[in-house]
């Protein structure tokens, strides 16, 4: 198989198979409640910072992880708990992340890393290498980050049909479903890490 090559059919796998890891749509509720509390969130450096972060890791997450002395496990914990914090946040109604970086900041953390650019949506990167062509896992990688940057823009749509009420409801649901995504990811991870150690 030519690694360069395209086919309509692996993209199509590769874009379907990414969407629905890095899950941008289940991230509305998320975004919304961070742009509530003031954080200003630009879509087109979301974007891009996660287009650069799967790239960088699709070429060189190994070398990376392993410069750094760290698995893909520890990694995905760490991001667990940056999650962890966010759900807490949602369901108390407190401030942890502090609204104290540049403008934009929270593009970057946390909905870049670990919301769209997570160790979930990493592995998933080098585990399609081995599947699909690389035309056809970049072409789906682009057409991913066009996906987020329109979901991201027009958030405040979703916000204005859903209302005050309904923007309340959905941030705690979703506060919820992270913590036990968070838990989960958290578990799984510790288990492999501690047996790599064993």
């Amino acid at each position: 198989m030519d690694i360069l090559s395209f086919k309509f059919q692996d993209f199509l796998s590769a874009f379907i198979i990414l969407f629905a890891v890095i899950d941008i749509t289940g991230l509305t509720p998320i975004i919304i409640d961070m742009k509530q509390k003031g954080h200003n969130i630009v879509a087109w450096k979301a974007a891009v910072y996660s287009l650069v972060t799967f790239l960088a890791f699709l070429f060189m997450g190994n070398m990376i992880l392993e410069l750094f002395q760290v698995d893909i496990s520890s990694f995905a914990i760490a991001g667990a708990l940056v999650i962890f914090v966010m759900a807490i946040e949602m369901l108390l109604g407190i401030e942890i992340f502090r609204n104290d970086g540049p403008e934009g900041a929270a593009s970057i953390v946390p909905i870049v890393f670990p919301l769209i650019a997570g160790a979930g949506s990493f592995t998933t990167l080098l585990s399609l290498r081995a599947l699909y062509g690389l035309g056809s896992i970049l072409a789906a990688l682009v057409l991913n980050i066009i996906v987020i940057y329109i979901v991201i823009r027009n958030v405040h749509i979703l916000e204005r049909v859903l209302g005050k009420t309904g923007v309340y409801v959905l941030r705690k649901f979703f506060g919820i479903i992270l913590l036990a995504l968070s838990v989960r990811m958290f578990l799984q991870n510790l288990a492999v890490a501690l047996e790599s150690f064993s």
